[in-house]
């Protein structure tokens, strides 16, 4: 085995929990013919109750926040500290617990900032003997090449789209092929947002995006400022990206059902003022959760879509 594996691709199609499967394997005592983990060990029922001594998970962390009034409250962290990669030392220092591997999954990899990753880059150069590296990651461009270099990379591919709409409806999911076409492909994604998904609404404000400069931005602000900025605008940057993606490569991911329409409004749209759009879009996201009024802030961002054509 490499000291270090980068199980690479798209977000929602089961890199983790292949991870998690393949830590379980390394750590088992009696892995089965097929090599996934016995469950009945010693080991296993360590990992399960989330106390295994050989394993680590480091991950973006809850933090805890006092605002004015001085009452607490949990905010996620977007990135791995440095302290907790430097917090594996005094398992490399150790041999392990049951004379077996020692695994350290990471996920998701790309989070990790400067000083994380310089910490982690160390440790892969001199490997500690015993000791597996599993890094999961949505976008590894954003890792440094150093450490993408040290790691032996697997992309994880998707399945085929049919394999994933059987799979999808035995889940209970009963229009598989609109969460799948929401998800972009990815079918754990896919089955995530199902709850979420309100069909008709969408299709509602697909049809009303393709009117292009014909939208009326105040009736369409009014009516979903209620389902939230953060839903919205990420419906608006897949309908953009379907825009960019259709008049580049002639391909719709997330509104197959609206191809025709899209097809034309890509030729016609404004390319700096559609490129300049999704960076609004993509700004507007980031600070989705910001106490702004948010009927206010999806007015002026159709405003400005109609401006594209």
């Amino acid at each position: 085995m490499p000291h270090a594996i980068m199980l690479q691709g798209r977000a929602g199609i089961g890199k983790l929990a292949f991870a998690e499967a393949l830590a379980a394997s390394l750590l088992c005592e009696s892995p089965q013919a097929d090599g996934l983990a016995c469950g009945c060990c010693l080991s296993c029922g360590w990992l399960e109750q989330g106390n295994h001594p050989d394993f680590r998970l480091i991950t973006t962390e809850d933090r805890v926040e006092t605002d004015e009034s001085g009452a607490e409250k949990s905010k996620k962290r977007n990135y791995i500290l440095v302290d907790q990669i430097r917090g594996i030392s005094d398992m490399v220092g150790l041999s392990s617990h049951r004379q077996g591997m020692r695994v350290v999954l990471l996920h998701p990899a790309e989070t990790l900032n400067l000083e994380s990753a310089n910490a982690l880059l160390k440790m892969l150069e001199e490997p500690p003997a015993g000791m597996i590296f599993l890094l999961v990651s949505h976008q590894p461009q954003r890792l440094l090449p150093t450490i993408r270099s040290r790691c032996h990379k697997i992309t994880m591919t998707l399945p085929s789209r049919s394999e994933v709409k059987v799979w999808l409806a035995a889940q209970g999911v009963a229009d598989p092929e609109f969460s799948l076409a929401q998800a972009g492909g990815a079918p754990l994604l896919a089955l995530e947002m199902n709850d979420s998904l309100r069909r008709d609404d969408i299709e509602g404000l697909a049809g009303q995006l393709a009117q292009a400069e014909r939208i009326d931005p105040f009736l369409i602000a009014s009516g979903w400022a209620k389902t939230g900025m953060a839903t919205t605008v990420t419906l608006l940057q897949k309908w953009v990206y379907d825009l960019m993606s259709v008049r580049f490569y002639n391909v719709v991911r997330y509104f197959p059902a609206n191809t025709i329409a899209l097809q034309k409004l890509g030729q016609r749209a404004d390319l700096r003022r559609l490129l300049d759009y999704q960076r609004q879009l993509a700004e507007a996201r980031a600070h989705a959760a910001h106490p702004l009024n948010a009927e206010l802030q999806l007015e002026a961002l159709l405003l400005k879509y109609a401006q594209i054509f």
